[in-house]
């Protein structure tokens, strides 16, 4: 049995019967809908959130109780010696703080790892510290190896609508009214902490073509890696699993070598982007 045990949220896109599987632990996120408490794959499906979103519910998001968070740690250390918990963004969430704050009353036997990761890049961060668990690396080690490399990850985002942006208050009214009058699709890109514009398209073809570009790119100036072969390639959705798979068909022309994954992105990000969306990532692979 590994010594060290690996935590992570639900941002990360692993669900609760993969944890199971992996051996690691998913704290599900919790989101408030019209007042209402609900736990991401717990009592909250991905299609149930898609049809409440849909119904223009007040959807916001939270983070993990404190006491939620430490009960699941001391049960976990009658079991383990010690845990690396991995939590999503430090840029998008207090989460990451409160638990760096916790740990501390624990001497050592928690290591938060903050690498500004979230969703897919954030699940391969959570796979690579399984693997390192696994090699016989301590928490500790696998905190210092996966803030290394934090920044060594892109994610690229097509946005379908832009009303959810707006009611999250990422654009204004005007603009969203005017970037859905010209059609515009825009992509969005999370480097490191952080989700910012890239670029505005007109079409869903478009908007596609830019995010590969992007990604190819990435892969030859910044990680001097032009085939891709030292790098993960995901891709990611909400909802429209068919459309994602025939991004993944493109992706795949481009990276014939690269074996992609998909997934669907967290709803911590998708109550902000809405249906409809697409996305490609990468990170640096070093297990």
């Amino acid at each position: 049995m590994d010594k060290t045990a690996v935590v992570t949220d639900s941002n990360s896109g692993i669900t609760q019967a993969e944890a199971k599987t992996l051996g690691i632990t998913v704290i599900a996120m919790p989101f408030y809908i019209q007042g209402e408490t609900f736990y991401e794959d717990i009592n909250l499906t991905q299609e149930q959130f898609y049809e409440k979103l849909a119904q223009g519910g007040d959807i916001s998001t939270s983070m993990p109780a404190v006491g939620d968070v430490t009960d699941l740690w001391d049960k976990l250390l009658d079991e383990y010696d010690e845990i690396v918990h991995i939590p999503m963004s430090s840029g998008l969430s207090s989460s990451c703080e409160t638990a760096l704050m916790l740990a501390q009353s624990y001497e050592g036997r928690v290591q938060v790892v903050n690498n500004q990761r979230i969703s897919v890049t954030q699940r391969r961060s959570v796979m690579d510290a399984r693997a390192l668990a696994q090699a016989g690396k301590s928490a500790l080690e696998i905190k210092e190896l996966l803030e290394r490399e934090k920044f060594e990850s892109s994610i690229y985002i097509m946005v379908d609508t832009l009303k959810y942006l707006k009611k999250g208050g990422r654009i204004t009214p005007t603009a969203a009214a005017l970037g859905t009058l010209l059609r515009i699709k825009p992509v969005l890109q999370i480097q490191g902490e952080k989700l910012d514009a890239f670029a505005k398209a007109r079409t869903v073809k478009q908007a596609k073509s830019i995010m590969i570009e992007a990604m190819q790119s990435d892969c030859k100036n910044r990680f001097g890696d032009a085939s891709g072969s030292n790098l993960y390639i995901d891709i990611a959705y909400t909802q429209d699993k068919d459309a994602a798979h025939q991004f993944l068909e493109e992706v795949q022309k481009v990276f014939p070598d690269q074996q992609c994954v998909i997934n669907p992105l967290s709803l911590s990000v998708s109550c902000h982007i809405g249906p409809g969306a697409l996305a490609v990532a990468c990170s640096h692979k070093f297990v």
